[in-house]
């Protein structure tokens, strides 16, 4: 009589194995930040405007989130864009156009696959325009934080 627990318990063993290999990978929240400045702008200027930008991306969801901040610009942003693909010192399309301008700027956006493999592989950036600096004041190239 002691076989037929022994092979319950083993049964339920199994079982709880082949669900667990089974299972999805978890979701994960990955941070990525940028310090922002006149002289990561291409071409660079002599900006005296300072920012950062936080977000995060949500594996899940496929969400990006941010938020940005600047300060000491040449006058009020016309424009700010997150930018890909694109390595440091090369300037590339806009990918998002952010909405709100005025410091914090927050949003969000849903990502397609390519878009979310150029942010992991740092290939995304930030920039922020104004009258004086058209093509932009302020950037900064998004890298994962550690």
């Amino acid at each position: 009589m002691r076989r037929l627990p022994t092979r319950v318990a083993l049964a339920a063993l199994t079982a709880a194995v082949l669900l667990a290999a089974g299972a999805p990978a978890s979701a994960e929240t990955v941070t990525y930040k940028a310090a922002l400045d006149g002289a990561s702008e291409v071409p660079p200027n002599d900006s005296k405007g300072t920012g950062m930008i936080e977000a995060k991306y949500d594996t899940s969801s496929k969400k990006l989130s941010w938020t940005v901040t600047y300060s000491g610009l040449s006058g009020a942003p016309t424009a700010a864009h997150l930018h890909g693909p694109a390595k440091p010192g090369v300037n590339a399309g806009p990918v998002i156009t952010l909405s709100n301008l005025a410091s914090p700027m927050t949003g969000e956006a849903t990502l397609t696959a390519p878009q979310a493999a150029d942010l992991e592989a740092g290939l995304w950036y930030l920039n922020i325009h104004t009258a004086m600096h058209q093509p932009g004041e302020i950037r900064g190239q998004l890298m994962r934080a550690r």
